[in-house]
């Protein structure tokens, strides 16, 4: 379960300066919004957020915001800003979260094995989709959606109707959509014309529209 992250509120102007003094003091400012109430300017220790972005639920992870002399609201990480040189935190906006209310969140899929078309046809896996949208309460947000690949042969897929679908999730993402398939290796390419060949009728035409945009 994420650690509770400690936040107090900030006054005065914001803008450049005061966003640097919170920084040299050791948080990050932040702004915490969403659940029908006002927007409200804070600072938080970008270690905790740190920890939280790391963990294996990542900026889906639901946790407690407690904010100095307010109380504790729960709170998903919902956008952020590194510094590009440092590779530090900067700001980050986080929104409340109300737990019998419905969410649309994107999740990691995980491939489960080794396709067959992988293992004994000679194939290539290409992951196509790495997350999918879906809906549900807070409390049954995934990790992750696992999906089995061993029995996946050559020049098959896998779609997003064919991952798991528990009853506490509704897929908004196509149902038809890619998720993986096995894909043949490209072969090598032909070989060259025989010397004194014509040369091959698509460069002739691929010449001819060239010179007709002159």
């Amino acid at each position: 379960m994420p650690e509770s992250v400690a936040a107090r509120t900030r006054t005065g102007k914001f803008n450049k300066n005061a966003a640097r003094r919170v920084r040299a003091a050791g948080n990050i400012p932040a702004i915490l919004y969403g659940a029908g109430q006002e927007s409200i300017a804070i600072e938080v220790d970008p270690k905790q957020i740190l920890r939280i972005l790391h963990s294996e639920s990542g900026h889906n992870s639901i946790f407690d915001v407690t904010i100095e002399g307010q109380g504790t609201v729960k709170a998903m990480i919902v956008d952020w800003q590194y510094e590009p040189i440092r590779d530090t935190l900067l700001h980050i906006d986080l929104k409340r979260i109300a737990l019998d209310k419905l969410m649309r969140v994107r999740v990691p899929v995980r491939l489960l094995g080794t396709a067959t078309g992988v293992k004994t046809q000679g194939g290539i896996l290409d992951q196509v989709l790495r997350e999918v949208e879906i809906e549900c309460l807070p409390a049954d947000i995934p990790q992750h959606i696992d999906v089995d690949i061993t029995n996946l042969a050559l020049n098959q897929a896998i779609r997003v109707a064919d991952l798991p679908h528990a009853g506490k999730l509704r897929f908004l993402s196509a149902e038809d959509a890619t998720v993986a398939h096995v894909v043949s290796v490209r072969g090598e390419a032909e070989p060259a014309a025989a010397e004194g060949a014509a040369p091959a009728e698509p460069e002739v035409a691929k010449k001819g529209k060239t010179e007709a945009k002159k």
